[in-house]
């Protein structure tokens, strides 16, 4: 599969899916066949102060796990301190989250890079203004979707609910990843193999839940 514009939005059924283990996996799956790839994470809240610049652990993670060493900035132009609704972050803090400089920092990444993966916040409709939410921040960079479910009691709902809302955005969704993040979730299989039968997009792979994160291991774990 090829990317639009060179890049994948990554996107996930909800928060705590495992969007950013999900885009590191296949950053190093990629990174692994010699691609220079790079993460980018737009928006993020939950952010802590590291020498006056306010710094999200995710964003860091697709930072550290990039081919070459991208300003934190141009990887994370909105970083806002509380964990809580990037709206509402933004609101708290003065901010207006401008879609011009997310597409800007895109065509930067994109131009240095073979493959860029994006990750967003939240779910597919988590709102990142009064008027905006994730799905249009995809719609402006004109991605294909790469969706992460995490496989928990509710999920099947959470993914098909997803993927719906993500055909009715009219972008193509290329894959969905299985991602364990219950480690004493009942009936996986099951779920995985209903999840299959619910949804047109193919399967990329089945992400084990893995306390030691050993991301080159995890990238096997990948069919593209």
């Amino acid at each position: 599969m090829s990317a639009g514009g060179n890049g994948f939005f990554v996107t996930g059924t909800g928060t705590d899916v495992g969007k950013t283990i999900s885009t590191v996996v296949l950053m190093h799956y990629f990174r692994n066949q010699g691609k220079v790839v790079s993460g980018y994470k737009p928006v993020a809240s939950g952010c802590s102060r590291v020498s006056g610049q306010l710094q999200n652990q995710d964003a860091l993670l697709l930072q550290s796990n990039s081919s070459q060493w991208l300003p934190y900035e141009l990887i994370n132009p909105y970083a806002f301190e509380a964990a809580i609704s990037p709206h509402i972050a933004a609101k708290e803090s003065g901010q207006v989250i401008d879609l011009s400089v997310v597409t800007a920092n895109y065509a930067e990444l994109v131009a240095g890079s073979d493959l860029v993966f994006v990750e967003g916040v939240g779910g597919w409709h988590a709102p990142l203004s009064d008027s905006m939410d994730v799905a249009a921040l995809a719609q402006v960079l004109g991605l294909p979707i790469v969706l992460v479910v995490g496989i928990q009691l509710g999920g099947i709902n959470y993914a098909r609910l997803t993927f719906d809302a993500i055909c009715a955005s009219q972008l193509p969704c290329v894959g969905w990843i299985a991602n364990c993040v219950e480690p004493e979730m009942l009936a996986v299989a099951e779920n995985i193999a209903t999840i299959r039968q619910s949804i047109s997009a193919p399967l990329l792979g089945v992400i084990p839940y893995d306390e030691e994160l050993d991301f080159s291991a995890l990238a096997g774990t990948i069919e593209w």
